[in-house]
């Protein structure tokens, strides 16, 4: 059985190349040269053409408004608003391409240097969730200092392809007759997303994101969403782990806390991994699980004047399951530490 953490890799992946891809074939873009949008290889325009010659009544031509530009926005905030309410920022933690550039540079920042950012206070801590100790290595500066240059020239480059004909700018750029607008756009994005991605690339998911504030109010706005549960109940566990959950959260945030707290919580599972293996090594059953409806509750309401108890049933744990659960994590802990 494939694990949470590679399925969400691959789905990561995936839809990196669809972000590369999709102008290159013509799946979409907006084509300034053109003025109009392109999707799936046909040209995505109002439709206004014959109105314009007085070919068409202004019945149809508001028809073909709302058709080709009210009802796809409509569709897609609707699609988005649904998944957000239930699941929370379920794009940015699978999905979203800045996303999955953030958790690799942050990998390879705290391989350097023990921390995932340089606005943390103080070094993570070496010992893993599966007992590895992982020690700091400057060395890891060169290739965190190569993604961050790599990943803000490809995303300038394909930013631009979304506007420019891709087959034009990618042989201009082979053959090194890339210059004027496209030139500028390029070396200035370039500049603007290399300070991003080193200095700023978590804090703009948190803060600067319109596209992830707009997932995160949707989430807010129902109690029963999906969210991180903690079963408080068994909170002397933990007492044996040095915060594992909050340590590999690529967000920094603290997965045990309140909801309002976990505004702009990803749903990446990471921190469910992490107390998975480490309850594996502990011979206990885990203490952090998705949890929805009533069972979310406590999670959302906690903190505003009301302490709602945890149902018994949210984190009822049956020997056998905990078990079956654990025991793929033990094996493969034991096949890292061989």
């Amino acid at each position: 059985m494939i694990s949470r953490t590679l399925q969400r890799r691959l789905w990561q992946g995936g839809f990196f190349l669809l972000f590369v891809f999709a102008p290159v074939f013509d799946i979409f873009r907006f084509d300034l040269s053109l003025g109009h949008f392109i999707l799936f290889g046909q040209n995505w325009t109002l439709g206004l053409d014959a109105f314009q010659k007085g070919e068409m009544s202004t019945l149809q031509a508001v028809f073909n408004i709302a058709w080709r530009v009210f009802l796809p926005i409509a569709l897609v905030i609707g699609v988005g608003v649904f998944v957000s309410w239930k699941y929370g920022r379920l794009y940015c933690g699978w999905l979203c391409p800045h996303f999955s550039v953030v958790e690799t540079i942050n990998r390879l920042m705290q391989r350097a240097s023990g921390k995932p950012s340089i606005w943390e206070h103080k070094p993570l801590p070496q010992l893993q969730a599966d007992q590895r100790v992982v020690k700091p290595n400057r060395l890891f500066w060169i290739p965190a200092a190569i993604a961050v240059l790599l990943f803000a020239f490809l995303w300038a480059l394909v930013l631009l392809t979304y506007l420019l004909p891709p087959q034009r700018i990618y042989l201009q750029l082979l053959q090194s007759e890339l210059s004027g607008g496209p030139l500028i756009f390029l070396s200035v994005a370039t500049l603007v997303l290399c300070i991003e991605f080193t200095l700023a690339r978590h804090l703009f998911c948190r803060f600067g994101c319109a596209v992830g504030v707009f997932q995160s109010l949707a989430w807010m706005a129902n109690k029963k969403a999906m969210v991180v549960g903690f079963d408080a109940t068994h909170a002397d566990a933990c007492r044996q782990c040095n915060n594992a959950c909050d340590n590999v959260c690529p967000m920094r945030l603290k997965p045990r806390t309140v909801k309002r707290k976990m505004f702009t919580c990803t749903n990446c599972s990471a921190c469910i991994q992490a107390c998975d293996t480490h309850s594996a090594l502990s011979h206990h059953a885990p203490l952090l699980k998705w949890v929805k409806n009533e069972c979310a509750l406590p999670v959302s309401d906690r903190g505003f004047g009301r302490y709602p108890e945890i149902p018994a049933h949210c984190f009822k744990h049956d020997d056998a399951d905990s078990q079956v659960r654990n025991e793929p994590l033990q094996a493969n802990i034991k096949e890292t530490a061989s």
